[in-house]
């Protein structure tokens, strides 16, 4: 009864427009005080969330990315995967996504993957006769590999809520973000062939694809250097993410495309964005503390193995709140609240936390692309300057085929596992 009346209470909260970090946080501090509990663990909480070497990734990432965006480092990746790729049918689609996989592989977000190929590929698809709406759907879902393919912003955190190998996650992401992304391309072919609404462009000359893939190379240069060096064990996350910073910068000044007025504008808006994850996570933490004090998780955890004896249910069950509460809250809310409350069942259910980590990603990765509340809408609307209408006409296909890849690792696990345990 307590569990149900504090869920009640959050979704009131979010209901009045009450920002999540604030919700989450003011909602644990309550919780706290009527425990009762000193109100000096709330700053120890907070301080205890912030004090962390493997969150740092988090603002170099972010900070990285944003300086490759304004180093227009995007429409050098378009270029050089459209000369090799752009002559056939569906071409610019092709394009789209595999330039979408390349930049997540740098970034490690879904919005800047979204923003920076959204900015390049809309206007040359739509120039060629695309349909808008496909065009706007595909750059929505293509930015979605942003949290899948690593590095994975998302995954570093679920990483350090559950305690679990972020390099490992990493690894487990490649499987499932690959097939993403290849049926995504099938998906564009397969539409814009029967569609026939698409202007085919010349095959590149062997010339003009070593100037583009040269000038896209050193952007390659850095996506290995940083994925490697994880890998590798040569790097943490938090120092790969250092790493590929000072790589950005570098490439994007050798290019003559970085000034200081950039470097600020990137350096302000990764500080916006970060100030906005921490404050989540930190109200997230509280939230989450008072939670664990009210045995909330373990009530939960019990309640479900009683009565869920069979894994395949629970996933089931899992799936069906993740995709409901997907069209209220954003993607890092919906981790920050629902793991800390379904992890501890994951050991009774004999469920790996690392393909559960996979699972979860994908299906917040799909609620990204569906409304009301899908980031990366807005973020192709505003790119594309069109109605959010268009763009959700041409994303629910996408949003299917995540849905569809989340049923696959569902019954074939091996599609996030095998790399990192096989291979």
């Amino acid at each position: 009864m307590t569990a149900f009346f504090i869920l009640v209470a959050l979704i009131a909260l979010l209901v009045l427009r009450v920002p999540v970090a604030f919700a989450l946080g003011s909602l644990g501090v309550i919780l706290l005080m009527i425990y009762p509990l000193p109100l000096n663990a709330v700053p120890q909480r907070l301080y205890g969330t912030m004090d962390s070497f493997e969150l740092l990734a988090v603002p170099m990432f972010l900070l990285m990315s944003n300086v490759l965006l304004k180093g227009g480092v995007g429409k050098d990746l378009f270029a050089a995967v459209q000369s090799w790729v752009g002559h056939l049918p569906g071409g610019l689609g092709i394009a789209t996504i595999l330039s979408c996989g390349l930049f997540s592989a740098v970034s490690g977000s879904s919005v800047a993957t979204a923003a920076t190929i959204g900015t390049v590929a809309i206007p040359e698809m739509t120039k060629r006769g695309y349909d808008r709406p496909f065009v706007l759907g595909m750059l929505a879902a293509g930015g979605t590999l942003g949290i899948l393919i690593p590095p994975s912003i998302p995954l570093i955190i679920y990483g350090i809520v559950t305690e679990t190998s972020i390099p490992t996650l990493f690894l487990a992401g490649i499987g499932p973000g690959l097939f993403l992304a290849f049926c995504f391309i099938v998906y564009g072919v397969i539409y814009t062939k029967f569609s026939g609404n698409y202007q085919p462009i010349e095959r590149a000359s062997w010339a003009e694809r070593r100037q583009a893939t040269l000038r896209a190379a050193p952007t390659i240069l850095l996506a290995t250097t940083i994925i490697g060096s994880i890998y590798l064990g040569i790097a943490t996350p938090s120092e790969s993410a250092g790493i590929g910073f000072v790589m950005a910068l570098i490439i994007t000044t050798a290019m003559g495309r970085m000034t200081m007025e950039k470097v600020r504008e990137a350096t302000y808006a990764s500080l916006q964005t970060t100030t906005i994850v921490f404050l989540i996570i930190a109200g997230a933490k509280v939230f989450s503390y008072a939670i664990t004090l009210y045995l909330i998780p373990q009530d939960i955890s019990t309640l479900l193995s009683s009565n869920i004896s069979n894994p395949n249910l629970f996933i089931l069950a899992v799936g069906l709140v993740l995709l409901l509460i997907g069209f209220f809250l954003e993607s890092l809310s919906m981790l920050l609240i629902m793991v800390p409350v379904l992890y501890p069942a994951l050991s009774a259910m004999n469920i790996d936390p690392i393909w559960f980590g996979i699972f979860f990603v994908v299906l917040i990765e799909t609620a990204l692309i569906t409304p009301p509340v899908g980031m990366n809408l807005f973020i192709i609307q505003g790119v594309g300057k069109a109605p959010l209408s268009e763009v959700v006409k041409g994303a629910w296909p996408f949003a299917v085929m995540m849905l569809l890849t989340a049923v696959l690792l569902w019954f074939w696990q091996d599609l996030a596992l095998y790399i990192p345990y096989k291979l």
